[in-house]
């Protein structure tokens, strides 16, 4: 790597991590307080998340493939091009990428443009009420937008009434656990639940100990990992993390 490429690197890592940290949020709704925070960072926003977003591939590459996918929340498209580069995208037939965000909405724009994916529509709206034009639909995602979401368990409701039977839901993102956990869950420190609840907090992230038990409840579950994640410039504090993949039912 040259100077000039260092430099523009550590200047992008910078103004990331401002945005991040120091940069106020303002607006007086959701979607404003979401742009207040993605809008400065939106074309560094892949190359800092593939550091801190442990679980991402992990869903990804769990996901089965063929049919209609929502990604609900799916900011700059960075799922479809990984989906892509696995030789799966062009199985589903309609892939509607679901996000709040015009500054990440115009990456996936470009995205798509450059790419030539002509299965793919862009849908700037909320996810906790978005209903497509087709009856049902066979995948639903939310990578590391849950969180973001602050009615979060209406998006899980929403792609509930979404998904056809013995449809796919698959979910990654931060978490804490409860002070006493259901039995086969991982149980977390006082410290760590009340550390990462208040980190993430001050950008909106909103990390919940019910995510889990609220999946668990609504759809027939296929496979939970639980694990810990690096964060950036963190080296010696680890963050939980979830991956999720469940089916809907009648039953349920």
């Amino acid at each position: 790597m040259g100077l000039i490429s260092i430099i523009i690197w550590l200047f992008n890592e910078i103004q990331t991590i401002y945005h991040i940290i120091l940069s106020p949020i303002r607006g007086i709704t959701h979607k404003e307080r979401l742009e207040s925070f993605y809008a400065g960072q939106a074309k560094n926003y892949d190359l800092y998340r593939k550091k801190l977003l442990a679980c991402r591939e992990t869903l990804l590459d769990k996901l089965p493939f063929g049919g209609i996918w929502v990604d609900m929340g799916g900011g700059t498209g960075f799922n479809l091009e990984y989906m892509a580069k696995l030789g799966r995208l062009k199985h589903y037939t309609k892939v509607y990428l679901v996000d709040l965000s015009p500054s990440l909405l115009q990456i996936a724009t470009q995205r798509i443009k450059e790419n030539g994916w002509t299965n793919v529509e862009i849908i700037e709206t909320d996810a906790t009420n978005w209903q497509p034009k087709e009856q049902k639909i066979d995948l639903v995602t939310f990578s590391y937008s849950l969180t973001m979401i602050p009615d979060w368990f209406l998006a899980i409701d929403n792609a509930k009434k979404l998904l056809k039977v013995d449809g796919h839901i698959g979910v990654a993102d931060f978490y804490v656990s409860r002070k006493y956990p259901e039995h086969g869950f991982k149980s977390h420190s006082w410290f760590r639940r009340i550390f990462w609840m208040v980190f993430f907090g001050f950008d909106n992230v909103n990390l919940s100990s019910d995510h889990l038990c609220y999946l668990n409840r609504h759809f027939q579950t296929s496979e939970i990992v639980e694990t810990l994640g690096s964060v950036p410039y963190m080296p010696f504090l680890k963050a939980p993390q979830y991956v999720y993949i469940g089916q809907n039912s009648s039953t349920l």
